[in-house]
Parts: C-alpha cells; structure tokens; sequence
C-alpha cells in the first residue's frame, strides 16, 4: 500500500512537472517545497501560497524553491494528505474534515450549528481547543503551521430545497468524513463519499443528486452549472488547516521552522480575508450563470435534526460537554 502511493504521489509531481526535493536540493542551495493547491492562481487557496512565500523570501532569500501546483494537478485532498505524511509533498491545505479519518478528535470543529460565524471560529482555534489539536495531528505527521477558514458549508441541490422533508432518499455527495456522513443520514438523504476532483461529473451523471460546500468553491469548481440552486444552510463552518510534511519539517533548521511558522500564521490570516472577499465574487459569478441562492425555511428543524449528531460525535472529541462548551464559547 505504501509503496503503491509513494509511486502514485511521484507520478503525480512528474506529471505536473515537478523535481524531486532530493534532487533539486542536489542541483541547487535552494530547498524546494512541493506545494499542493485544488485551484488556480486566482484563488485564495493558492494566493496564500504566494503571500506565504513572500514573507519566506522576505526573511530567508534564497533558502526555499517553493512551487506551488495548481488545479488539483497532485490529487484530492485525501491523496495530498497522504503525500504530506509520505513528504512527497511538502506543504499545502486541507479541509478538517478530510483529516479527520487520522484525527477523529478534529471532527469537534465540524460539529453542525456550533458556531455562529467565522470570529466565533477563530476565538476557538487559537485558544487549548487548537493547540490540543495540533499536537495530534504532528503525531500524524501533519505540522499545523495555523487555522484557516473556509466560510460555512451550504446545500447545493438541482431542484429548490428550502426543508429537511426534502432530502429523504435522496443521495448526497459527502467529504470522506464520518461526521458528515451522520449528519446527512440524520436527514433521510444517502450519503456517497466523493473526491471533490470528481464531483462535477458525479453530479452531472446523476450518480449523486447533491451535495454541501462552501460559497468560494461552488464557483472555483463551477457546480452551479449542474447544481444550480445553493441553499444557505450555513450548517458547517468548514475549518482547514495550513500544513507541512513532519518528513520535511524534521530536516528544518530552527530559524527556518520559525519563520515558516510565522509566515503561515500571517498567511492564514490573510486567507481568511481572500475568503470573505471571494465568497462576494464567487457568488456573483453563479449568479451570472444562471446559479440561485435559496434561503432555508424552518430553520429550528434543520437544527434539531444536526444537533441530533452531537451525541453521536461526542465520544470521538472529548464529550458532549466540550461541544456545548465550544457552542457557548463568547
């Protein structure tokens, strides 16, 4: 199995016309640094690369190669995240919940309805509940460098749905995440685990009906040309990190650990901005394209219906009461 992704994730950097690290740290003084990206340069995903390099360079000229490969040239995150603990890749970012599977406990940000908007998240991240986290996740090989946010996750369907009712039998598109899996079984709907590389056609061949994302990359992967209607469920405040490979974090010298740090504690915050702004622009290009967005009727009964999973998640994060806690959080 391991031999088998280790010649997968090689291919996948000579295909995008990248060097090995090895190699290019033999032909140059320079460390490259293999950067993963799902989209293309004017997406925030890749800008805070860019602006991660800039301080990098600012601080240490010279020292690093990065290279960042876009529009998901490397794999989905689930095959990025197993690039980074081999260190075929170096760096990139990911959603939490596509981590979770080798950190269950980081599903607790993932809970439905916990949290009331992107400062609520940031309260949470950058206090124990984070740090706890991150210590777990290098213990998967994974080092956070810092918490970033990706706005809420919506509903995105076909056809108008405004009610729970709606998505009984219906299949759904899930990130590969237990949490997520529960959530939408809670509703009636069959949830379907997906690489998002695949959801587009997977959406438009009618091997799913739906799906939930968030507001940027409903446009950056231009779903509004197969699920038109976007519901703002606001459900899920989709939490990622910005991470390194621990194969290549352990080869850093100290000053260059911690500029690296800084840098992408700088960087997550500016992602976070590039979000906001993006959601604006992404949101007006569905709509120029025919996308529509749908307010939620009910809404106290989609939320009883999530909360129902809090039981279910609470053994896997610590307990209900650190749920509770976390929602309660001023």
């Amino acid at each position: 199995m391991t031999r088998h992704l280790t010649r997968r994730a090689f291919s996948r950097l000579l295909a995008a016309g990248v060097a090995s690290p090895l190699v290019a740290r033999g032909a140059a003084a320079a460390t490259a640094v293999t950067v993963a990206s799902l989209f293309g340069a004017d997406k925030p995903e890749t800008r805070i690369w860019l602006k991660i390099k800039e301080i990098v360079d600012a601080k240490l000229p010279g020292r690093f190669d990065f290279r960042v490969v876009q529009n998901a040239a490397l794999g989905g995150e689930k095959e990025v995240a197993e690039g980074i603990r081999l260190g075929s890749v170096q760096g990139s970012l990911s959603t939490i919940s596509a981590l979770s599977s080798w950190v269950p406990e980081s599903q607790v940000l993932d809970a439905p309805f916990v949290f009331r908007d992107a400062a609520h998240v940031r309260r949470v991240v950058d206090g124990p509940i984070g740090e706890g986290l991150k210590t777990k996740f290098a213990a998967q090989n994974f080092v956070v460098g810092g918490f970033i946010n990706y706005g809420a996750r919506h509903l995105l369907t076909k056809e108008p749905v405004t009610k729970p009712s709606q998505l009984a039998g219906k299949r759904i598109r899930v990130i590969q995440s237990p949490l997520h899996t529960e959530l939408w079984k809670a509703f009636g709907a069959n949830p379907t685990p997906i690489p998002i590389p695949e959801t587009y056609n997977a959406l438009q061949t009618g091997v799913v009906d739906m799906m939930d994302l968030t507001k940027s990359a409903y446009a950056g992967f231009k779903l509004y040309e197969v699920v038109p209607y976007l519901t703002e469920t606001g459900h899920i405040w989709a939490t990622g990190v910005v991470y390194f490979s621990a194969p290549f974090w352990k080869s850093l010298k100290d000053d260059e650990k911690a500029i690296l740090s800084a840098a992408a504690a700088e960087g997550a915050l500016y992602f976070d901005q590039l979000i906001v702004e993006d959601e604006a622009a992404s949101m007006a290009k569905a709509a120029a394209a025919g996308g529509k967005t749908v307010a939620v009727e009910d809404r106290a009964t989609w939320e009883a219906g999530a909360r129902g999973v809090w039981a279910t998640l609470a053994p896997k994060v610590g307990g209900l009461d650190k749920i509770e806690a976390i929602a309660k959080t001023s």
